[in-house]
């Protein structure tokens, strides 16, 4: 297809992390299993959650949630790449284009959301712990699901509609491994200054209030844990932070990389960087929840011993 003049190409090419041949089987092996591993590992997590009567609480409810958008977020784009890796024209139709750019936004915004629900249930643990029950119940923790699918949804709906109205008049090639927002607006020879003020704008709203709530959470259970007396008190508190922390550092280091630069510096880089919190994170969060939880543990540890016992 090359240069022509089109207002919107009927398919992009997605040049994936490596162009050269020689690379494609070798990225195929190294990915098939950390797609398969991160299905697994999710839902063990969401098995032994859901079997196991004391992870019946607001905390694990939203790491069930979590772990769920997790494995739909790398199905959205894991599939499709190892699909083109053994394909010649590594073609995807423009639909096709605007349907995983819109999940893929989706998904990672709500995990986003989800991380936050999970910030203020550990603060409302720590600094009000006579008051949880209370506080966390079955209502607000719904309340804090649909707002966390809601507003990523609107927030990718927006963002599709604001690109489908581009014009496409230069290569079809995308420089990346699936349809991400900055490499496909790259291509656009029509003005895109409306799409980029969204997204340091809105798109910049949408993002920063999840990561503003794990701030402030974080920061008001840091005062209160800091009032405990004991060491052993301090250290009991913090633990049952650490996982979180860990997630959410993984999270949003690697997207304020990507994103939060001028669309003209998008490199190799980014590309990698993309693969930190769109394949390796949600790889890693079964590890992380599981390997620090001793409630985790003993809850795929039963898990286990249940299946193996059938």
């Amino acid at each position: 297809m090359g240069k022509s003049n089109l207002t919107r190409p009927s398919e992009f090419i997605l040049l994936g992390l490596s162009s050269r041949p020689e690379d494609q089987k070798p990225l195929f092996a190294v990915f098939l299993p950390i797609y398969l591993i991160t299905v697994i590992g999710n839902v063990l997590i969401i098995l032994a959650i859901r079997s196991d009567t004391r992870l019946q609480t607001p905390m694990y409810f939203f790491l069930s949630i979590l772990s769920f958008v997790d494995i739909c977020y790398v199905t959205v784009i894991i599939p499709k790449m190892l699909v083109n890796l053994l394909s010649e024209t590594k073609a995807i139709s423009y639909g096709e284009c605007l349907t995983q750019m819109y999940f893929f936004i989706a998904f990672g915004n709500t995990d986003s959301y989800l991380l936050a629900a999970m910030a203020i249930d550990r603060y409302v643990a720590i600094c009000y712990p006579f008051h949880y029950i209370t506080i966390m119940n079955h209502r607000r923790c719904v309340l804090l699901l649909i707002l966390s699918f809601c507003i990523p949804h609107l927030h990718s709906l927006l963002h599709i509609l604001l690109t489908n109205q581009l014009i496409f008049c230069s290569s079809n090639v995308i420089h990346h491994f699936f349809c991400d927002d900055q490499p496909v607006l790259k291509l656009s020879c029509s003005s895109h200054f409306v799409k980029e003020i969204t997204v340091m704008t809105e798109g910049l709203a949408v993002i920063m209030t999840p990561f503003s709530c794990i701030i402030i959470s974080y920061l008001r259970i840091l005062i209160t844990v800091l009032k405990i007396p004991s060491a052993a008190g301090k250290r009991k508190a913090f633990s049952t932070c650490g996982s979180h922390l860990t997630v959410v550092t993984l999270f949003y280091g690697s997207i304020s990389y990507v994103y939060f630069q001028p669309l003209s510096n998008y490199t190799v880089k980014d590309r990698i960087a993309t693969i930190i919190y769109t394949i390796l994170t949600p790889m890693l969060n079964p590890f992380i929840y599981s390997l620090r939880n001793k409630d985790m543990k003993q809850g795929l540890t039963k898990l286990i011993h249940w299946v193996k016992c059938q």
